[in-house]
């Protein structure tokens, strides 16, 4: 098998979070590498002269968008595998113009995720986060229970809005006998997905509105694109149920913040957002100080030893590239209409 020229292009912390012994051995066995290995900029004496070679980036956070200049540094330059999820900071028109194959690692940043939705949908139903905010002030008097409604993961409706990735892997999660809650219905809500494939991972196919009507909990996937910002805006808000909670993992401009906080203000619904638009919400954002809001600072996705998922599938496709084999997740300009 040959070895290619690789070039490490990613800030320090993506460096040290996603390479450890293990990373770096298997990176050698696959890869040649010169010296610096890794840049975090294009523009350097060193990262010129490593361009002039290097056949494959193998990039994640912090590295710079590649343009139409940095491709005139790097005239053997095939492959831009991405350790990370979304690719669509870093490419330019001028990547697919060159035709490079470009690879992320968008579904293993999926499991974590998925993970974190999950047990913010169990912890809804049983109002848990509202309910410590309120122990906050209440201490000793517990008959603030009764004013939360039903605590219960059981007889729910529960919405997903998106049957992307980590949207089906939610609905897999939720479905499993034994380990999900006893819903009473699983419902989707996404214009491109196939109603028999919905079906099939045990959900329904209904339009937004109608799954905002129905659902106890609304958790949503879905992509930010142009038609997607604020997606859930004032009169979707109005549509959910007295009690009910959304829980946004996907990314904050998929809602309006500013309805948002109007509606959260009047208490008549939850929110658990661990992404919002802005990111961080200003220090001023009522969601802050509000008890039936939970805000974490975008921890669902791959961190810590989690990321190393992310660089063994990275180094999966510089194996099956350096071998000529198809890669498994290749990401094309078509699909940016689509994919976050």
């Amino acid at each position: 098998m040959r070895r290619p020229e690789v070039l490490l292009v990613m800030d320090d912390r993506a460096r040290r979070m996603q390479f450890g012994p293990e990373e770096d051995t298997r990176l050698r066995e696959l890869a040649r590498l010169g010296e610096p290995v890794r840049v975090t900029a294009y523009d350097t004496p060193e990262a010129k002269e490593r361009l002039a070679d290097v056949e494959v980036l193998l990039t994640s956070w912090g590295a710079p968008r590649i343009t139409a200049e940095v491709l005139e540094l790097a005239p053997n330059l095939r492959a831009v595998l991405h350790c990370a999820g979304t690719v669509r900071p870093l490419v330019s028109d001028a990547v697919w113009e060159r035709e490079l194959l470009v690879t992320n690692a968008v579904a293993e940043n999926a499991l974590p995720v998925a993970e974190f939705t999950v047990a913010a949908i169990f912890m809804a139903g049983k109002k848990a986060p509202f309910l410590a905010n309120v122990a906050r002030t209440r201490r000793d008097d517990w008959s603030y229970l009764g004013e939360h409604d039903v605590l219960s993961n059981r007889d729910r409706v529960v919405g997903i809005v998106g049957f992307s990735r980590t949207g089906r892997q939610v609905v897999a999660r939720l479905t499993v006998p034994g380990s999900g809650p006893e819903t009473r219905e699983i419902l989707v809500a996404d214009p491109l997905a196939d109603a028999a494939a919905v079906a099939e991972a045990g959900a329904r196919l209904v339009p937004l509105d109608e799954l905002l009507a129905a659902s106890d909990i609304v958790s949503l996937h879905a992509p930010e694109l142009p038609s997607t910002r604020k997606l859930i805006g004032a009169r979707e808000l109005a549509l959910m149920p007295d009690g009910a909670t959304l829980i946004n993992t996907a990314r904050g401009a998929v809602v309006d913040t500013a309805a948002l906080e109007r509606e959260c203000a009047t208490g008549r619904i939850y929110a658990m957002l661990d992404v919002t638009e802005p990111e961080p919400l200003p220090a001023s954002s009522v969601l802050y100080d509000l008890p039936n809001v939970m805000i974490t600072p975008h921890i669902a996705g791959s961190l810590g030893t989690e990321t190393r998922r992310m660089t063994a599938a990275a180094l999966d496709e510089l194996e099956r590239y350096a071998r000529g084999d198809a890669p498994r997740s290749v990401v094309t300009r078509a699909d940016m209409e689509f994919v976050a």
